[in-house]
């Protein structure tokens, strides 16, 4: 991991990654077909018994029950791709959006027609994908109930709805909310991506730069956060399903544990040396910001740590690793 201490930066080893084979292609043939019969047989497993809306949760919700294979999947998926978290999380309900009523259909009629355009667009694929979305109950509730509204997030990556992919649900989970029965809410969501673009950390950015991309992501490889423009959030966005589940008091400081505080004894280099060199890779807007945030944490606006995981969330650990390695040979 990179690590840095007053003024540098330093490199540590990488902790072992959790990987798991449990993954949600198995949803594509479990959930509704975006058609208007399933919508019907939504709307009518509503008086079956074990379909009955929970009361503490908005009435459009479904709660799906232990057995069903729906929720035992989603309940393994979220519990494995949490890795230590989620060794020690308990998924205590389930909530599938029930799309009943006249708006819930056109919802699900604009997502299906979207899909469609876009996949003509992109040569056949849209690029559907799953990813998770995090605020409190109300907020999630109200999402499945009107769909989006004003992105709630820091703007780092432009102006959109940030979403974190299927396998990595940590970055957003860190924005949600513990309600006052101790229980964190997920939102999983389909988003129809189609052709990605990559959006550097300090943009400005608030729509495709072109008609040939959709939506942005943070890397192009591996990405961890997929960016849904707010003039797509109501088309391109599909509200699927509330997981609530408790997770360990500690989570709130679980980057900062993974993110050791402690005075690294692998090589460093100076914080100002390390700008200098990220600005040959790094596009101005974001060196900018790298830099605010320097200023940020001399100024003690921000702790140690909290710089450490902005400067490796912006810059990415293999550009960290590779600037502080050709520093150490030169100097």
């Amino acid at each position: 991991m990179a690590n840095m201490i007053a003024h540098g930066f330093s490199v540590l080893d990488n902790p072992s990654k959790h990987t798991s084979s449990t993954t949600l292609s198995e949803l594509d043939t479990t959930t509704h077909d975006y058609d208007s019969s399933s919508m019907s047989d939504c709307e009518s497993s509503i008086s079956g018994p074990n379909n009955d809306p929970d009361p503490s949760f908005h009435d459009g919700l479904i709660r799906l029950h232990e057995g069903d294979r729906v929720y035992d999947l989603l309940r393994r998926r979220l519990v494995s791709v949490l890795g230590l978290v989620g060794a020690q999380a308990e998924v205590v309900a389930i909530h599938r959006n029930s799309v009943r009523g006249v708006m819930g259909q056109a919802r699900i009629q604009s997502f299906q027609i979207f899909v469609k355009a876009t996949a003509s667009k992109c040569g056949g694929d849209a690029n559907v994908k799953f990813a998770w979305y995090a605020g409190s109950k109300e907020d999630l509730c109200k999402i499945v109930e009107q769909g989006f509204g004003n992105p709630n997030n820091n703007g780092l990556y432009g102006r959109g709805i940030y979403f974190s992919p299927d396998d990595s649900p940590m970055e957003c989970l860190k924005d949600s909310v513990v309600d006052k029965d101790g229980l964190r809410h997920l939102l999983l969501c389909r988003l129809v991506l189609g052709k990605t673009e990559v959006v550097h950390p300090g943009s400005e950015q608030y729509h495709p730069s072109s008609e040939e991309f959709d939506s942005g992501v943070d890397n192009l490889t591996v990405p961890k956060k997929y960016i849904v423009w707010c003039t797509n959030m109501n088309t391109h966005i599909l509200p699927e399903y509330i997981i609530s589940f408790k997770a360990p008091s500690t989570l709130n400081g679980f980057a900062s544990v993974r993110d050791s505080s402690r005075t690294p004894t692998s090589p460093w280099m100076p914080f100002t040396n390390l700008i200098s060199v990220l600005s040959k890779f790094l596009p101005p807007a974001t060196i900018a910001l790298i830099s605010k945030y320097h200023r940020d944490h001399k100024e003690k606006k921000i702790s140690r740590v909290e710089l450490i995981q902005r400067v490796r969330q912006i810059a990415g650990d293999k550009l960290l690793i590779a600037a502080i390695k050709a520093y150490r040979t030169r100097y």
